[in-house]
């Protein structure tokens, strides 16, 4: 064949490859195309199997599967394999988890994940983190309603109507399940409305000092007096008079207006808590204690082992603070040398009118939020996963372990045995790691079920909590996490406002003298609304609404 035929001959196989290759790939795209309503990829259904409304869809399919699950919560420590309940759940349905955790914040690590393409099959953030809208307005996760349509109907049973309700979004989708979500209705009929702030002292410190009342700016100053005067070593131990938890952005700020009772809204309008007189006064109170001496800015500034090291030590005398993060360490203070150094939640600062605190309850929105991405190949093992995990088989797994092993029945109630309670006091570490029950797997806790599992508590965390109780606003959960999140202006203007309110918090507590308070105080409100704080209380008003006509559905 001559060297020109020969050209001819390769041009025209290689266009044949290309018109069947491209004829190929048209054919599926267009299957795709058909294949992928909504940007959704659905697999077969197991053989044999017919969707049920009254059966839980994963019974039907316990191959294994592994699961990858990112937590966004850099402290958490625990893996999946080796504790007895993670291998009695992965035995009983055939999903091996990998937990993966952040190494810096959570957000930006599911920002740098969206960009790469890749995400974890499971996503558990927290409920006020950005990266959450991100993540529904990109299209990076499932609607988990309509997987549940799809493959395991049974979810709508188990999930909760109020909580699909309460996270639905304009389009009509939920797109992730909180735990440790709590309805008005849940706490009023349970009595457990998860507050958890708390105003706390020392118990044989305040005793000794005659229980000196801290409700009012006088009675605050003269104990922090007292305290410096007569108790500034106790026990041979150097005292720090205050504390607050999450410092200015929390302790100082939020949680000092709810001890306040300050209004969340008045008239309908939502109420700017930060120029509200008592709130004021009560600023004033502390700038007086710094210059006084009675305390110092330890407080904002000790770093979390400075103040674990110091809880840790009963070397506080009051503090602003969750009692939960005082439920593991109250109980070794009071079987410690000193049996009465323990903490007990008392009256903290109050109102000009004397009216109890109204506390945070839990909310609807709950603690963390759990998603399944759309990088998953197994949607239809990862609804179905989650909808074990929320039934009541899933949670008494979970939380409880294997019957006959860390828990049995007793009296019609499913009760740890005697070896985990002593666990549970005395090595929490090793229930966690070695039997992998309690909170070891909080992600899809809901308190409905476990706090009924619950061993009864310490005398010393009893009474922390039931202050608590007593002083929560069942109500005003429909307040917290209002503030704008996310990328968009109104929120990088909320989040402007809050950075400088961090830092000019600070100068108030150490200006000179109250003039020099207020001035600084004047000039803040001042840069608040150049950044933009009439459009956030807009926002807050907007957001305020959709919250009741929710609540109301």
């Amino acid at each position: 064949m001559k060297p020109r035929h020969i050209k001819r001959w390769i041009v025209i196989c290689w266009t044949i490859i290309l018109i069947l290759d491209l004829a190929a790939c048209t054919r599926s795209e267009s299957s795709e195309q058909r294949s992928l309503p909504q940007s959704v990829h659905f697999t077969e259904q197991p053989v044999g199997y017919n969707l049920n409304p009254d059966e839980p869809a994963w019974k039907f399919d316990t191959t294994p599967v592994d699961l990858n699950w990112f937590v966004g919560a850099n402290w958490y420590g625990h893996t999946w394999g080796k504790s007895l309940t993670s291998k009695y759940v992965t035995e009983k349905t055939g999903v091996n988890i990998t937990f993966e955790v952040p190494s810096g914040e959570a957000s930006e690590q599911i920002a740098l994940m969206m960009t790469s393409g890749k995400l974890p099959d499971l996503i558990t953030i927290g409920s006020w983190e950005s990266a959450i809208h991100k993540l529904w307005e990109g299209d990076q996760v499932y609607a988990l309603n309509e997987l549940a349509e799809q493959y395991d109907p049974y979810f709508f049973k188990v999930a909760g109507d109020g909580t699909l309700k309460w996270y639905r979004q304009e389009d009509g989708n939920t797109y992730g399940i909180p735990n440790d979500s709590y309805s008005p209705s849940l706490m009023q009929a349970t009595g457990l409305t998860a507050a958890n702030q708390t105003f706390l002292v020392r118990k044989d410190l305040y005793e000794a000092m005659g229980r000196p009342d801290l409700s009012t700016p006088d009675g605050f100053l003269n104990a922090l007096q007292l305290l410096k005067d007569q108790y500034s070593v106790y026990k041979g131990q150097l005292i720090s008079p205050f504390f607050a938890q999450g410092n200015v952005s929390y302790g100082m700020t939020e949680y000092l207006q709810n001890l306040l009772a300050i209004p969340h809204e008045k008239g309908g309008k939502f109420n700017d808590r930060m120029t509200d007189p008592d709130y004021i006064t009560w600023l004033k109170t502390f700038r007086t204690a710094y210059e006084r001496g009675l305390i110092n800015v330890d407080f904002l500034v000790d770093s979390n082992a400075q103040v674990e090291e110091k809880t840790s030590n009963a070397r506080y005398f009051m503090m602003i603070r969750e009692w939960t993060s005082m439920a593991a360490i109250n109980p070794v203070l009071a079987a410690g040398a000193y049996p009465n150094s323990y903490y007990i939640a008392v009256d903290g600062p109050q109102n000009s009118h004397g009216d109890s605190a109204r506390l945070f309850p839990g909310n609807m929105d709950g603690w963390m939020v759990t998603m399944i991405s759309k990088s998953t190949k197994n949607p239809e093992r990862a609804i179905r996963f989650l909808t074990y995990l929320a039934s009541e088989e899933g949670q008494r797994d979970v939380f409880l372990g294997k019957e006959g092993e860390t828990w049995a029945m007793r009296n019609g109630k499913p009760q740890l045995t005697a070896e985990m309670i002593q666990l549970l006091d005395t090595d929490r570490e090793r229930l966690e790691m070695e039997y992998g029950i309690m909170d070891t797997y909080w992600m899809l806790r809901n308190p409905a079920f476990v706090n009924q599992w619950r061993p009864e508590k310490a005398p010393s965390v009893k009474q922390m909590e039931a202050f608590a109780n007593k002083q929560a606003d069942m109500d005003s959960g429909i307040y917290k996490g209002i503030d704008p999140i996310g990328d968009s202006d109104i929120a990088l203007s909320w989040s402007r406002i809050s950075q400088n309110w961090e830092e000019v918090l600070p100068e108030l507590i150490t200006a000179k003298d109250e003039a020099a308070f207020d001035k600084i105080f004047e000039n803040y409100l001042a840069r608040r609304v150049n950044y933009g704080f009439n459009q956030v209380m807009e926002y807050r008003q907007a957001e305020l609404e959709v919250r009741k006509a929710k609540m109301a559905e």
